[in-house]
């Protein structure tokens, strides 16, 4: 008698549409070919994958290791370890390396990159060639960029504001560049993105089939193809300013510097949402799975995703409510902005009705969705009340907003980039790590990470300004818990590397579906074949109706 794994794995035929049987059919994408060339060459989006988890993974570690030397700098309210100017030039490498090296690019890239195609039923992406020139953009825009960082010092912060940016002596232009090349390389992979889910979905995959993940990152390369551009033109006038003294931005040369802050803001808020969406959906992929249920409200969750993708490219302003703008235009733009967290909140409240009546089996996965929810419920209240520019007035430039930056940009993509993580490497490598270790070193990065930010919370409402390498005595204990909590954080992530490197050699063998999983990626084996499937799969079920009976199947098709 079959199970509904073995349905699964037969030839497609209506109207079950399972995908055919490829196991031992053909090698899997990790032994397909050998020697370093293949890799260096190869058009496959699973290694394209890997080989972004590990550029953007030393990203990361660069950048929180130069977060730890801030940390320890802020440790006393008086020199610790460096200068002022070393501090400056500290903050910008950690800034640049994680915005654009690592938050930006991680989910879509790596996760994207892997498990898109093979939600879709495809072989590959639209564009494998594309695909791989983007992976060497991003190499050589990271090289461009540590470079001008290492070899000139910037310390324009990430932001790179004007007048400052276009009259320092430091090599702004490199850094410029190389962040310019880092956007060239997101384009052309949203442009990929959105060609793939437009053109390759398999037969009977309409849009109201396709998984979340799949809708966040949809939205998300929209993002990317209108607005990065726009980041690139305002540094490109940046480095026309400082290397060619052509006055676009200094006002000493009749420039106009608030002209560079909405070029800038333009992007950078929509870039907020490049990191969050993605985000997202690995969080409505890992609570359909752990609770064993559908999505309470899919097309909820999928329609919020393009709200939030719209709005966010129209609420730029609120980063400027300082800068002299009308009453009229710091209301709308308070407003914009507002309307996120009514997208927002949809998502939220319907991942918690996800959860609800579910059978749910507690992994580390699901231990990271929790810490995501709290910490962006957290800091979206937050981002609600820096939207209100009487209060934005108070908080500007203080740690309030370093705070609330980083519980939804860093909380919010790091807690779901390691569910991501976790949630998919059996996929990916086909081995399992140990649910002990990662449920514990859970606990210790949101442990970390709340110690760390939390006290800067207060730190901002108590009028401390961001940036500042030294402080009244008084706000030394929250600085000395928020320096604790970095360690802590440290710790969690170094104990996170460590047991999933373990795994990858003596980890035990995962299996096609390890979590029992409903949806479509995991009727492949674990690690998946070259090609994905054999032939083009046919869909004649929901996202989240794979591994059911055919009673439970048809079940479903009749309650929608």
């Amino acid at each position: 008698m079959s199970t509904p794994r073995d349905e699964a794995l037969l030839p497609s035929t209506p109207p079950i549409g399972r995908p055919p049987d490829v196991l031992h059919v053909e090698p899997d994408y990790l032994r397909a070919e050998k020697g370093v060339v293949s890799w260096l060459l190869t058009k496959d989006h699973k290694r394209i994958a890997l080989m972004f988890l590990v550029a953007t993974t030393l990203a990361l570690i660069a950048g929180g290791a130069f977060a730890l030397l801030l940390r320890l700098e802020l440790l006393t309210p008086r020199r610790t370890l460096m200068d002022a100017t070393t501090y400056n030039r500290l903050f910008t490498m950690h800034g640049i390396v994680l915005v654009f090296m690592f938050m930006i690019p991680a989910i879509p890239a790596i996760f994207g990159n892997f498990v898109l195609p093979i939600m879709l039923g495809a072989k590959d992406l639209a564009f494998p060639r594309i695909n791989l020139a983007s992976f060497y953009v991003y190499v050589v825009g990271s090289a461009v960029t540590v470079w001008g960082l290492i070899e000139s010092a910037v310390d324009t912060g990430w932001t790179f504001y004007v007048p400052y940016s276009s009259t320092s002596t430091t090599a702004v232009v490199p850094v410029g560049i190389g962040v310019f090349l880092l956007g060239m390389s997101s384009i052309m992979t949203g442009l990929n993105f959105i060609v793939t889910t437009h053109t390759l979905r398999a037969q009977g995959m309409d849009w109201h089939r396709m998984p979340l993940f799949v809708w966040a990152i949809y939205a998300t390369s929209v993002i990317q193809i209108l607005a990065t551009p726009v980041l690139g033109l305002a540094l490109l006038l940046v480095a026309l300013d400082h290397g060619l003294k052509m006055g676009i931005f200094d006002p000493t040369l009749g420039g106009d510097p608030v002209l560079f802050q909405h070029l800038f803001w333009l992007y950078s808020h929509p870039a907020v949402y490049i990191m969050i969406l993605p985000a997202m959906g690995v969080i409505s992929e890992t609570v359909c799975t752990f609770s064993h249920k559908v999505p309470a409200g899919y097309r909820a969750i999928a329609y919020s995703s393009l709200g939030i993708a719209f709005v966010g490219l129209l609420g730029w302003g609120h980063h400027m409510f300082v800068a002299g703008m009308s009453e009229f235009s710091a209301g709308a733009f308070s407003i914009l902005s507002m309307f996120i967290a009514i997208f927002s909140a949809i998502k939220v409240l319907t991942w918690v009705a996800t959860l609800y009546r579910g059978s749910i089996t507690f992994n580390t996965p699901l231990l990271y969705f929790f810490w995501f929810l709290f910490l962006f419920v957290f800091g979206g209240m937050t981002g609600v009340a820096v939207a209100t520019s009487s209060l934005d007035v108070h908080w500007h430039d203080t740690y309030f907003v370093v705070a609330h930056f980083h519980f939804i940009m860093v909380g919010g993509t790091l807690t779901s980039y390691l569910a991501a993580l976790h949630y998919w490497f059996p996929k990916m490598f086909g081995r399992l790590y140990s649910e002990r270790v990662g449920l514990f070193a859970s606990a210790l990065v949101f442990m970390g990470f709340f110690l760390t930010f939390t006290p800067q919370f207060l730190l901002g409402n108590a009028g401390m300004p961001r940036r500042y390498y030294s402080y009244p005595d008084r706000f030394q204990w929250l600085n000395v818990l928020s320096t604790g909590g970095a360690f802590l954080l440290a710790l969690g992530l170094l104990l996170t590397l460590v047991y999933l490197l373990v795994a990858l050699k003596w980890g035990t063998k995962a299996g096609p579906n390890p979590w029992g999983s409903r949806s479509f990626e995991w009727l492949t084996p674990s690690p998946p074949p070259k090609h994905n499937f054999v032939e083009t799969p046919v869909v004649a079920r929901g996202p989240y109706d794979y591994f059911l009976t055919e009673d439970e199947a048809h079940a479903r098709a009749k309650a929608r």
